[in-house]
């Protein structure tokens, strides 16, 4: 049987993409794809062995977020190639779709990084969790070998000349691969640099609140992110970066608006420090260091009630019926 990429090549690709590495795996379940539909590579086991790597390098996360909560969620987005899906739109869909949203996170850049680990920070139970993963590793890892089946014809006729250009065809891919990330470096710099502005400390914060001068303090942490940390800053009023632009008309224009969240860079805050001045808010600074700066430094916070789940009541009694 010939087998120029290897299971176990296959193996270690799906499980670095897992975690999180910058080795895209698709690209590989493709060309195995063509390759098991000419018999050169055993599909059955090929498939087995990708969805078992999902299921590795999810699990990995899912226990990391288990364990460490909203820590390794900040390691995460501080590290990501792209911030403001990280920060944002995870969260976001998660309280839109709920759970379900692992189905297809894989197919989502971003989201596929992030969901595991946010799974098991918001205390997903595992049983649910591995239910999840494995379906959106049956559709992920089926989907792209499944391209590779019908793309076999031009498959296999890129291959040999692959394969005769050796280790020049490595090279070009390991450029591609730098260019990728390089890209993706740029998005990042140019996503932050966007949202530069002046910050204010916490202690300048705490002296306008002692001196009567209090600003209005915005909470913009998603609902989520909320509850991965229960406390704020006291008066804090919580209004989800996403639902910024909604409630305009109810912000102050005549008095300082501080947005806190607890993302790297403050990126959420600042997302919607933008918002603000874009729509002629002039007294709007995003907090340095968000509400991690704020707790570090010894203030006082204010314990959030975590949300009531409401039991499901027990069906009425017909009219006319025996109690």
């Amino acid at each position: 049987m010939d087998n120029p990429i290897g299971l176990g090549v296959i193996f270690i690709n799906v499980l670095a993409d897992q975690l999180g590495l910058p080795l895209p795996a698709v690209p590989t379940l493709v060309v195995a794809g063509a390759m098991s539909a000419d018999g050169r590579l055993p599909g059955g086991v090929v498939y087995a062995l990708a969805l078992s790597a999902c299921l590795i390098g999810d699990s990995a996360w899912y226990v990391a977020g288990r364990l460490f909560g909203s820590r390794v969620m900040k390691l995460l987005c501080r590290i990501s190639l792209t911030p403001d899906t990280c920060v944002n739109e995870t969260q976001s869909s998660f309280e839109r779709w709920g759970p379900k949203v692992l189905i297809v996170a894989k197919f989502i850049p971003g989201l596929a990084m992030v969901a595991p680990p946010l799974a098991g920070a918001t205390r997903m139970t595992a049983s649910r969790f591995l239910v999840y993963s494995t379906l959106s590793a049956m559709l992920w890892v089926g989907a792209a070998m499944l391209g590779g089946v019908l793309l076999r014809p031009q498959i296999e006729r890129l291959l040999p000349h692959v394969a005769a250009l050796g280790g020049a065809a490595i090279a070009a891919i390991l450029f591609i691969l730098a260019c990728y990330i390089a890209y993706k470096w740029w998005q990042r710099r140019r996503f932050y640099s966007a949202l530069n502005m002046a910050r204010i400390s916490v202690d300048e914060l705490y002296e306008d609140m002692r001196a009567g001068t209090a600003p209005v303090v915005l909470d913009v942490r998603s609902s989520t992110a909320q509850g991965l940390e229960l406390r704020r800053i006291p008066g804090a009023l919580h209004l989800p970066v996403h639902q910024v632009g909604e409630q305009l008309g109810k912000l102050p224009r005549d008095r300082d608006i501080i947005l806190y969240c607890t993302c790297p860079n403050e990126a959420s805050a600042a997302q919607a420090a933008r918002l603000l001045m874009n729509r002629g808010f002039r007294r709007v600074r995003p907090l340095h260091g968000g509400l991690d700066a704020w707790i570090a430094a010894g203030y006082a916070v204010e314990e959030i009630p975590p949300p009531v789940t409401l039991a499901p009541q027990p069906a009425q009694v017909a009219a006319g019926s025996p109690p």
